[in-house]
């Protein structure tokens, strides 16, 4: 099965039963070591567009957490846009971050950092970041509510809107989100990207 429909089927049935999680966790982990190495080939210039939009006016954060952080992209942008918080970049594939260590510039180095981690089960304590930002990624909504500090921002992202193989529609996105204790929600659009923007109660 391509990468594509695998993402996609996987982030179906996830979204609607995550318990199913542990039944595709191994599969989607080793198809993503697979490509890790050339997975920057993939990404095109509108990837952060629509997530540039969603925290053009959210305030500095000290820390931010990205989910799903692949090869470090997204983490480094952040590191960029607020140069006084601390950017932690999970991923489920060793090979991603293997590959975000090695592509990430000197000078973010201590401010920026990489773990191997499952976005279903963190290890960070409640209310741990001021920012939580999901690009392609699957939501684990109870996670996104423990780990997102009262008063912060979450935004979900996705690069190709709703042609992006790991997506969620925005409905649905809000009603997890409701339920778990966000509000304030806001849509960007940057053709083709999207993304949803929320803040914490």
């Amino acid at each position: 099965m391509k990468a594509e429909s695998l993402a996609r089927l996987v982030t179906d049935a996830v979204v609607r039963n995550p318990r199913l999680w542990r039944v595709f966790r191994r599969r989607l982990r080793d198809r993503f070591d697979e490509l890790a190495p050339t997975w920057e080939t993939r990404i095109g210039p509108h990837h952060l567009g629509a997530l540039d939009l969603a925290l053009a006016d959210v305030s500095p954060p000290g820390r931010v957490l990205d989910l799903g952080t692949g090869t470090g992209v997204v983490a480094k942008a952040l590191a960029e846009r607020y140069p006084e918080a601390d950017v932690v970049g999970i991923d489920l594939s060793p090979g991603m971050i293997d590959e975000a260590r090695r592509r990430l510039p000197a000078e973010l180095g201590g401010r920026v950092k990489f773990e191997v981690g499952d976005a279903a089960a963190l290890d960070y304590p409640e209310g741990a970041f001021e920012v939580v930002v999901l690009s392609n990624m699957i939501p684990f909504f109870d996670e996104l509510a423990r780990v997102t500090a009262p008063g912060g921002t979450l935004v979900l992202s996705f690069s190709r809107g709703d042609e992006t193989p790991i997506y969620v529609p925005f409905d649905r996105l809000r009603d997890e989100l409701d339920r778990r204790g966000f509000a304030e929600f806001a849509e960007f659009s940057a053709e083709p990207a999207t993304a949803l923007r929320a803040e914490r109660r």
